[in-house]
């Protein structure tokens, strides 16, 4: 199992980096998506993990455009959102055999959004008993594996024979 604390998170924030601009948009404006860990990319948003997951199999759906609101997503870019999600969820399932899911967006930093400038959607696979004494007393969360092989493990399964995928 490894633990939040992993020695990649930590080389991460020893390395007393702050980010500059925005996250999604260079990640999105990257080719790079195994460094950003991007998933999948449509032509209107993207799919990429949470760096900070709550469980294994954590992803972000991402509109492409920098923007704030759900009222500024125009339609095309509304209805890939809903397909990536649901995209995500169907790859989820066969990576992890989820029993269920948190589905949403934090919307403006009071509703708890970490990056509040550029709207995304998070799919949190959940288990039951998936809540445990580590994260309810010592509050901690242990994930059963790197960052990097769940990148890999999504982005092998993700689905390549549709045509809205």
């Amino acid at each position: 199992m490894h633990h939040l604390w992993s020695p990649w998170r930590m080389k991460y924030i020893r390395s007393n980096r702050t980010p500059k601009g925005c996250v999604f948009c260079s990640a999105h404006k990257s080719s790079d998506d195994e460094k950003h860990l991007v998933v999948f990319r449509g032509q209107n948003a993207f799919v990429i993990l949470n760096k900070f997951p709550y469980t294994s199999g954590h992803v972000m759906v991402v509109p492409n455009a920098h923007i704030d609101t759900f009222d500024k997503m125009d339609a095309e870019t509304c209805s890939e959102v809903m397909r990536l999600i649901r995209h995500s969820i169907n790859t989820i399932d066969k990576v992890y055999k989820a029993e269920g899911y948190n589905m949403g967006a934090n919307l403006g930093s009071s509703a708890g959004a970490g990056i509040a400038d550029h709207i995304h959607f998070h799919i949190v696979p959940r288990w039951e008993g998936d809540t445990n004494y580590m994260t309810a007393i010592g509050q901690t969360r242990v994930l059963p594996e790197d960052l990097r092989e769940t990148f890999e493990r999504l982005r092998t399964a993700w689905p390549q024979d549709e045509p809205d995928a």
